[in-house]
C-alpha cells in the first residue's frame, strides 16, 4: 500500500492500523506548527488528559532548534520511519531493511571492500569493539590525541591491556604530520593508530588522509582506526581509497538518527589481525559473534545473537538514503563544507574568535571563544531563550571559555537553522553587553548561500522545529509499503 496521498488506513493481515491522529479526533486542539507538538497531542488525546492538561504539555514541549554537536536536529520522514509500529526483529521486513543498510553503509563509508556492522549501542560502544576484538595484553597503540574524545579512546583501549602512546598538540590545534612521523619511527611497532577525525570538544578535524600516508610510508602494517563520530557523513572520508582499516560512528550525529546505534566499517587488515587476536574478555562485543549475523542479514536470511533496534533500522534506511540521494556523498561533504565554512564567516562578524587553529577547524561543528566580557553562564540561556540550543565547553583545560554550534545532517542541507542560530547569538550578546560591529552582517554571510543551498528544503525534507510548517498527518507505516 502507498504511504501518501491516501485517506484509508493502512492494513496488516486484515486489520486496520489506527494512525495516532485517528483516536478521539473531535478532541484534537488546534494543529501546531510543530510535528512534535501534534504527536504529543495525539498522544494526550488518546489518554483523554483534560483540554487544560494537554495545553501546559504543548508549553512544555515547545520545540528547540537543537544546534549542539549532537544530537542534531532529525528529519521529519526519518522520525516518520522511527515512529512506525511494533515489528518482530524476525519479519521479513526488518531482514531485508537489515540487509538494505548494510549493503548502503558500504556506498556511505566509501569502502566496497568493507564489512559493515550495525549494532545496537552509542559510539562509544566502537571503542570497546575495537579494544575488545583488535588488542591483545601489551600491543603497543598509538593515539593522534586533538581533544577529550583522544584522551578517552587512549583509557578504553588501555582498559583492554593495550601500552598506550599520544601525539598531542595544544588544545585546538592538532599534531603535523612531522610529529606523528617521529612517532612512528621511535622504534615503537604500533599494532594500531587512533584517529579522531573530529574532536567534538575543540572542533579540530584532523588530516585524516595525510596522517594515513604517512603511518603507511612508515609502518605499513599498522591497524589505522578512525573514531569518525562527529565526522562520518559530513566531513570527506575515503575509507577504501586513504587505505583506512575501521571506521566507526554513532547514529545521532551526520548520520541523522536518534542516538542508539554503533555503526562501524571493518576492512581486510583489521579482519586479518582479528582472526590473530588472543583476546577472550567479551561477550556482546565479540565480531565472532556479531560477524556472522551481518553476513546472514546481507544474504536476507534470519539470524539472531541480540535482537536488533528494530525502529532504529527503519529510521537509520531512510536516513541512508538521504545522504546517497540527490548527488551522493560528494554532495554532502560539498554541503558541510560550506555551511562550516560560513557560520565560521558569520562568527567572524560577530567579533568573536575560535578554539581551533585556521587550518583545523571542524566543518560539522565549530567551537567558539566566549567574548571578553560575557560569561557562558549568561550568554547559553539568552541563546535557548530565542529558540536554539547550543553546547557549552567540554574540554576540561577550557571549558567555560567557550561553546559550541553543530551544523551538520539536515543543517547543512538548509540554510534557516544556521540563519537562526547566528541571529539568537548575535541578538544575545547584545543583550548582554557586548558590541557587535555590524548588526545583520554575519547572517548574510549565511544567507550568501542561498543558490546553493535552499534556505527552507523541500516539505519532505523539513525536520521537526518551530519554524517547520505543519506536515501532513503522519500514517503508520505496514510492513509491506516498506518493500
Amino acid at each position: 500500500s502507498s504511504r501518501c496521498g491516501t485517506d484509508q488506513a493502512p492494513v496488516r493481515d486484515g486489520r486496520a492500523l489506527r494512525r495516532p491522529d485517528d483516536t478521539h479526533r473531535q478532541h484534537h486542539h488546534q494543529p501546531t506548527p510543530c510535528q512534535h507538538n501534534r504527536e504529543f497531542a495525539a498522544t494526550c488525546d488518546h489518554l483523554s488528559l483534560p483540554h487544560h492538561s494537554l495545553k501546559a504539555v504543548e508549553k512544555m514541549t515547545k520545540k528547540v532548534l537543537c544546534m549542539t554537536p549532537g544530537p542534531i536536529e532529525f528529519e521529519a520522514r526519518v522520525l516518520q520511519e522511527f515512529a512506525s509500529e511494533g515489528v518482530s526483529h524476525v519479519d521479513k521486513t526488518v531482514i531485508e531493511t537489515f540487509g538494505q543498510c548494510l549493503e548502503k553503509m558500504r556506498k556511505v563509508f566509501l569502502a566496497p571492500d568493507g564489512q559493515p556492522l550495525l549494532v545496537a549501542g552509542s559510539g562509544t560502544l566502537g571503542w570497546d569493539m575495537v579494544g575488545a576484538n583488535l588488542v591483545n595484553a601489551g600491543d603497543n597503540v598509538l593515539v593522534i590525541n586533538s581533544g577529550y574524545f583522544g584522551d578517552n579512546f587512549g583509557e578504553c583501549l588501555e582498559a583492554y591491556g593495550a601500552s598506550v602512546t599520544h601525539v598531542r598538540a595544544p588544545v585546538g590545534s592538532q599534531p603535523s604530520p612531522a610529529d606523528l612521523a617521529k612517532a612512528l619511527t621511535s622504534g615503537v611497532k604500533f599494532k594500531i593508530v587512533t584517529i579522531t577525525h573530529v574532536d567534538t570538544s575543540t572542533g579540530v578535524l584532523a588530516h585524516v588522509k595525510d596522517f594515513a600516508a604517512t603511518i603507511r610510508r612508515h609502518q605499513p602494517d599498522a591497524v589505522i582506526v578512525v573514531d569518525g563520530v562527529c565526522a562520518l557523513g559530513g566531513e570527506e572520508c575515503r575509507m577504501q581509497q586513504w587505505d583506512l582499516d575501521v571506521v566507526l560512528t554513532g547514529s545521532q550525529k551526520c548520520i541523522g538518527v536518534p542516538a542508539g546505534l554503533s555503526l562501524l566499517v571493518i576492512r581486510p587488515r583489521a579482519l586479518k589481525a582479528f582472526e590473530k587476536s588472543t583476546s577472550k574478555a567479551k561477550y556482546y562485543v565479540d565480531w565472532r559473534k556479531w560477524l556472522p549475523i551481518m553476513q546472514s542479514y546481507e544474504a536476507r536470511k534470519p539470524s539472531y545473537f541480540a535482537t536488533p533496534s528494530v525502529n532504529h533500522l527503519f529510521a537509520l534506511n531512510k536516513a541512508l538514503d538521504i545522504l546517497l540521494d540527490d548527488g551522493g556523498m560528494e554532495k554532502r561533504f560539498l554541503e558541510h563544507r560550506l555551511v562550516g565554512l560560513a557560520v565560521k564567516d558569520a562568527i567572524k562578524a560577530l567579533g568573536c574568535s575560535f578554539v581551533t587553529d585556521a587550518d583545523s577547524g571542524a566543518h560539522t561543528l565549530t567551537c567558539v571563544r566566549f567574548p571578553a566580557g560575557v560569561a557562558g553562564s549568561d550568554l547559553l540561556p539568552k541563546v535557548y531563550k530565542r529558540g536554539v540550543a547550543l553546547s557549552g565547553g567540554l574540554h576540561k583545560q577550557i571549558k567555560t571559555q567557550y561553546f559550541r554550534i553543530g551544523h551538520m545532517g539536515p543543517s547543512s542541507r538548509r540554510l534557516d537553522h544556521v540563519m537562526k542560530t547566528i541571529q539568537a547569538i548575535e541578538d544575545s550578546l547584545v543583550e548582554c553587553g557586548f558590541k557587535v560591529p555590524q548588526r545583520g552582517k554575519a547572517v548574510l554571510a549565511i544567507k550568501a548561500l542561498e543558490d546553493i543551498i535552499p534556505i527552507q528544503p523541500c516539505c519532505s525534507a523539513k525536520s521537526v522545529c518551530d519554524s517547520c510548517p505543519a506536515p501532513a498527518p503522519r500514517q503508520v507505516l505496514t510492513s509491506a509499503s516498506r518493500l
